[in-house]
Order: C-alpha cells, then structure tokens, then sequence
C-alpha cells in the first residue's frame, strides 16, 4: 500500500510540473501579447489584465477545482529563495524583459516513513518588451 500511495504522490507531481509548464506558457505569452509599453496603461496592466491571467492559470493548475485535493495544492508556500511566497502569477517589469513567474505550491506530505515539508514549484520566463512579436526576417531577403 505504500508503494502505491508514493507512486500516485510522484504521479501527482509529474502531472503538476507539467501543467505549470503549460500554465507558465500561457502566461508568458498572453502577457507579452496583451500588456503595454507604455507606462500610462501599466495600472490596467496590473489591476485587469494581470489577475484576469493569473485566475485562468489558477484555474488551468487545480486551484479551487476537485483536482487541488490529487494534487495537494494550498493556497500558501514556504519561504524559498527564487520563487514568490504566493501561488499565482507575478511579473516584474524591467527596460528590456518582463519576466513572469508561475508559482504552486503543495502540502507537506506526512507518510508513515516519509515527510516533507511541501514543495513549492514555480517557472520562470522571459519575454520581450514590447507591444507586438516582431516577425523573423533573414538578413537580405525581404519579406
């Protein structure tokens, strides 16, 4: 039975790093997409288009679904050096990237031989800043 308990517990993992994989995409993308250069739209970005992102990741994760309970999801992360404190999506702004992070976080497992303390998971991606992706074009040929 132990065996099989753990087994489902790493299963539950694999499952959740790959959905913030996906998540943390979604994010990335959408952000570079839809936020603006210019700083007089930065409040919109930040009050609308910012938790309309991170409740649709939050959503695409688990979080407030029956899959929170497979997947040990809570709503409240342990210190860790390089990722928030939160789960969600949070993005820092400088002159050439933005970078948006993906967080969750998980219960500490207490099993009979085996116990942590929760993990906690996050992705990292850097996107351009600018308004629109500019297309690729090889040097001397024109579009």
């Amino acid at each position: 039975m132990f065996f099989l308990f753990a087994f489902a517990k790493v299963f539950a993992l694999l499952i959740l790093m790959q959905k913030l994989e996906i998540a943390s995409f979604y994010a990335a993308r959408r952000w570079q997409l839809e936020s603006h250069r210019n700083a007089a739209h930065e409040a919109w970005d930040e009050s609308r288009l910012r938790p309309n992102i991170q409740e649709q990741v939050l959503k695409y994760l688990g979080y407030g679904t029956p899959a929170a309970k497979f997947l040990d999801l809570v709503d409240f992360c342990r210190q860790t050096a390089n990722c928030p404190s939160k789960p969600g999506v949070t993005v820092q702004r400088t002159q050439v990237w933005n970078v948006v992070t993906v967080t969750a976080c998980t219960k500490p497992l207490q099993m009979p031989f085996y116990q942590t303390t929760g993990f906690v998971v996050c992705s990292t991606k850097y996107v351009p800043n600018r308004d629109r992706p500019i297309a690729f074009v090889l040097p001397g040929i024109s579009p």
